[in-house]
């Protein structure tokens, strides 16, 4: 009986065992495939980018457990063994890829170092791993020549086109990018020391002869892309060394694209074109990463190709097409004994001795820089500049008053102001205003020619412009030629778009046979030929 109890006893645990046991695997299956959907609803983007033949996979993720998305870059790993190899490959190669300091300082080569680095890399990979797939030695090459002539993974990031900022925080934390659809997301990449940090300052700096030290902290500079940089070190940015990488687009913007982001109108974009056919002056003002630069380099090429531009800066930011008359200058740091510095203000006395037409400023900061650029303009030279303010009004106040401070008598001398806008919401860039400068009973004032209206989405008239009259004086044309070299402006600027002319030597092609033979121009427009009537084929490649 007592037997027959310890069995009964022992089934009813077997049971219980394995009713339990078959719980939990179904519970096991049930959470797992929960974790799949949930996996599948937090993947907001996926894409895959390719930088040197290293390929990546991109994932933006809503993480429950963090404040912000998670932009993920997925790439190979390489495990201990391979990477040890690697390491002595590198080694290797550094010593036997015998480079001079000119070589690795001069921005023209660096893609011809680039490629021997690769294929180098190529040959002794295929020796060391003979059984190893192409694509995987290539990624392998391609990681190599990040690490020795880049910024690591950061690579990566720079040649994904969706990122307009990089920023490196210190090595405790990891990575943020701003993403051009999801604002800014934490990544996955994180620097394994300050020091690294440190080293790639120092190596972004040297490219184009500048120093960041611990005497000298604060960099301002841009990579061989175009890239801007600005880094900071310990204890000036008190959590770590800092790494600031502002990417610009790789196809410059052109007015085409401008006019079809509805960034500007057609009729903003003829007027912008006839006031930089008269040598008008023009500043061009907004916030931080409004789109003041990108908005200068796509309205440049309306200036006549056979006129000298000069441009100066203090990091290079303007990237104009090639068939303009261009040169451009920018300005030098002190050597660690205090000497060699090129300021902006040496840079603008010594351009109006290059007898240039036209010269473009990055940035008006202080009162001698200020101060050259208005004689200039009342010198005859007609200047394009740059300033930050959110309207024509406080473009004045700041004009005016410290610490650029500049006289309101040679305030008057700069006939146009666009004013840029974003709304960092929706990530809109618009042309916010365009005014002008006008003095009365010696009290200077604003006259807001179009302004943009948010609801609508549209620019709108508001005043006229007196700047014409400088025009009807200087070019003896009347109201009605004026107003019909608007119209026809207008006009070759819609067809130009509806083209999809939006390539930047295409663009610049049409806006240079329109003053060689505008008459011819304007048959073409108004019969709708195809635009290879006026630009070659190659020029005409639409870019996405």
């Amino acid at each position: 009986m007592a037997g027959k109890k310890r069995e009964a006893k022992s089934d009813k645990k077997r049971k219980k065992k394995t009713s339990k046991g078959k719980k939990s695997s179904e519970e096991k299956v049930v959470i797992k495939t929960k974790k799949l959907k949930r996996e599948e609803k937090e993947v907001l983007d996926k894409y895959g980018i390719n930088v040197d033949k290293v390929f990546g996979e991109v994932r933006v993720i809503e993480d429950p457990d963090e404040f912000v998305p998670i932009y993920k870059l997925i790439t190979p790993q390489v495990e201990k063994g391979t990477g040890v190899l690697i390491d002595q490959i590198k080694e290797t190669m550094i010593s036997e890829m015998k480079l001079s300091v000119s070589e690795l300082l001069d921005p023209k080569k660096i893609s011809e170092i680039k490629k021997k680095f690769f294929l180098k890399s190529l040959k002794m990979l295929g020796e060391q791993i003979p059984n190893l797939p192409i694509d995987k030695k290539q990624f392998l090459a391609g990681s190599m020549v990040h690490e020795m002539l880049g910024l690591g993974r950061i690579e990566m990031l720079i040649g994904d086109g969706n990122l307009e900022e990089i920023v490196v925080n210190n090595s405790e934390e990891p990575c943020w990018v701003y993403h051009k659809k999801y604002g800014w997301l934490k990544t996955n990449i994180k620097m394994e020391t300050e020091d690294r940090i440190g080293n790639y300052a120092s190596s972004i700096g040297r490219r184009i002869g500048k120093q960041i030290s611990t005497l000298n902290p604060l960099l301002d500079a841009h990579l061989i892309s175009g890239d801007r940089v600005n880094a900071t070190l310990f204890p000036i940015s008190t959590k770590g060394n800092t790494i600031t990488i502002r990417l610009f687009r790789r196809n410059p913007w052109t007015i085409t694209d401008l006019i079809a982001n509805k960034t500007v109108d057609a009729e903003d974009a003829a007027l912008i074109w006839l006031a930089m056919q008269y040598e008008m002056n023009i500043l061009i003002s907004g916030g931080t990463g409004s789109g003041k630069t990108s908005f200068m380099n796509a309205v440049i090429p309306f200036v006549p190709p056979n006129q000298r531009i000069i441009s100066i800066e203090d990091t290079r930011e303007i990237v104009l097409p090639d068939f303009l008359h261009w040169v451009p200058l920018t300005t030098r740091e002190p050597n660690p004994e205090g000497k060699g510095k090129v300021d902006m203000l040496s840079l603008l006395v010594n351009s109006l001795r290059m007898r240039p037409d036209r010269i473009i400023v990055g940035e008006i900061r202080r009162e001698k820089q200020a101060q050259v650029l208005f004689e200039a303009m009342h010198t005859g030279h007609s200047v394009y500049a740059t300033l930050h303010a959110d309207t024509a009004d406080e473009t004045l106040r700041r004009l005016i008053n410290p610490p650029i401070n500049v006289p309101e008598t040679l305030v008057e001398a700069i006939d146009l102001i666009v004013v840029m806008y974003r709304d960092r919401r929706t990530g809109k860039r618009r042309v916010y205003e365009i005014a002008e400068f006008s003095q009365m009973e010696n009290k200077m004032f604003v006259n807001i020619i179009s302004r943009w209206n948010p609801k609508k989405d549209k620019s709108e008239k508001i005043g006229d412009f007196k700047f014409l009259k400088k025009i009807k004086m200087f070019a003896d044309l009347s109201d009605s030629e004026i107003k019909k070299d608007l119209k026809n402006k207008e006009t070759i600027l819609k067809w130009i778009r509806k083209n999809k002319i939006n390539t930047v030597n295409g663009v610049g092609k049409v806006v240079a046979e329109t003053y060689n033979d505008s008459k011819k121009v304007m048959e073409i427009v108004k019969k709708k030929k195809k635009p290879e009537a006026i630009v070659p084929k190659e020029w005409l490649k639409v870019v996405s």
